[in-house]
């Protein structure tokens, strides 16, 4: 898209490649000269924590809020208990209302350190949909809202087509979330004035859906603004690791270990990661991706360090750094790496070390373990693993064991 935009926040936007698309790219720019303009994003509470998949979109919020714009973070208390279909092959499990309350505590925890949550007039706000979703009323709903959907183009969209095309079965429960989210954005527009509802570009459907439905209902223009669909540059969807998902909740995955995450990232995504994850301006952003050899390193580490400041705080970035030197450069333990206690009583019949690599998180399996292996890849106090059927007693922990998996990914293993 050639637009070239007078907003600041658009311009970022733009600089920075967080847009996907936008459902009137003129008329929103138009409002973000004219004054603030309020924004939200939905969260469902499906897990006690968000992951670096939702990263991309927390620092679109954080850069609205930065242009001088309202950020407003929409907790899903309602639309969990229905659970979004897009682009899923099942139906998710439904959550008890005990569970979706306490997962929506562990996401309030990252929002603090992203945005500014003040009275000011871009002062950032939390809801939760639970507090209108819960109240209505289900033949008043049908009559008042459902009345403008048409099935037809309900069955269109991409994220339910593909479903369908694939002849799985989408129910009748999950059908509903579309309108629940439309009508999500139609009461955040009533009640705070919300303009703009931005999203992962798979919530392209849902966010036109509230749009119009905003215009049948009350005649008022609203806007959508998504952001691509991010992947790693060998193909991979953002936000997992070899271990597994990249919490952002520091009790689900340790500063160190989100620190490692991105000192991990291949050197051509560098320059763009940089743009995404950190506030480097971009010219600073594309030299240092454009950096070979042990230079791309040295940005690699700007990169983590960047990133983890913003989420744990600069003394957990600056640690993580010195852990991952002792252990890179000087060969020795780091104290803030990802820990496993063992009890004694686990150690009676010694316990294999596959099983170390797996609980240690160097692995997703038992199968990925005895791979690594195979392949050299597994060392134990910076020896090779050579035996996938290694068993360890209690006399190999009188010091703390460390497990190595790659050049890169650490370990230690401690008796309680």
């Amino acid at each position: 898209m050639a637009y070239h935009p007078k907003s600041e926040f658009l311009r970022v936007m733009f600089e920075r490649g967080f847009v996907a698309d936008c459902t009137d790219y003129q008329a929103l720019d138009e409002a973000l000269i004219q004054g603030v303009v309020p924004a939200y994003i939905g969260y469902d509470a499906t897990a006690a924590s968000l992951h670096v998949g939702h990263l991309m979109n927390i620092m679109v919020l954080r850069w609205l809020q930065k242009t001088g714009h309202k950020p407003i973070t929409l907790m899903g208390g309602g639309t969990t208990k229905v659970g979004d279909p897009s682009f899923r092959s099942e139906e998710r499990p439904l959550l008890t209302p005990e569970k979706i309350d306490e997962n929506i505590a562990g996401l309030k925890k990252v929002f603090a350190r992203y945005l500014d949550y003040s009275d000011a007039p871009q002062g950032a706000i939390m809801l939760n949909n639970a507090e209108w979703l819960d109240q209505l009323n289900y033949l008043d709903f049908l009559r008042d809202i459902g009345r403008h959907f048409s099935v037809n183009r309900m069955l269109s969209f991409e994220s339910v087509k593909s479903r369908l095309d694939r002849e799985q079965s989408l129910s009748f429960l999950e059908f509903n979330y579309m309108i629940l989210q439309a009508y999500d954005f139609l009461e955040i527009h009533r009640r705070y004035g919300c303009l703009l509802q931005m999203g992962g570009s798979d919530q392209w459907g849902n966010i036109v859906n509230g749009i119009d439905l905003t215009r049948r209902v009350i005649d008022h223009e609203i806007f959508g603004l998504t952001t691509p669909l991010l992947t790693t540059s060998d193909g991979r969807k953002m936000g997992k690791s070899a271990s597994g998902a990249v919490w952002l909740n520091g009790d689900m995955l340790s500063p160190y270990e989100f620190w490692q995450f991105w000192r991990n990232t291949t050197d051509a995504d560098v320059g763009r990661f940089l743009k995404i994850f950190t506030e480097l301006p971009v010219e600073e952003c594309d030299r240092l991706g454009a950096l070979q050899g042990a230079e791309i390193n040295a940005a690699k580490v700007l990169l983590a360090n960047l990133a983890t400041g913003l989420l744990h705080g600069e003394a957990a970035a600056q640690a993580a750094e010195a852990t991952a030197r002792d252990v890179f450069e000087k060969g020795g333990i780091g104290e803030d790496l990802p820990t496993v206690r063992l009890a004694p009583s686990e150690l009676a019949e010694g316990i294999g070390i596959v099983q170390l690599f797996v609980r240690a998180g160097l692995v997703g399996s038992g199968k990925d373990a005895k791979r690594l292996i195979a392949e050299g890849g597994a060392r134990m106090n910076d020896e090779p693993v050579l035996d996938a059927g290694l068993r360890l007693g209690a006399g190999e922990f009188a010091e703390p064991v460390k497990l190595t998996a790659g050049r890169k990914r650490h370990a230690l293993v401690v008796i309680d």
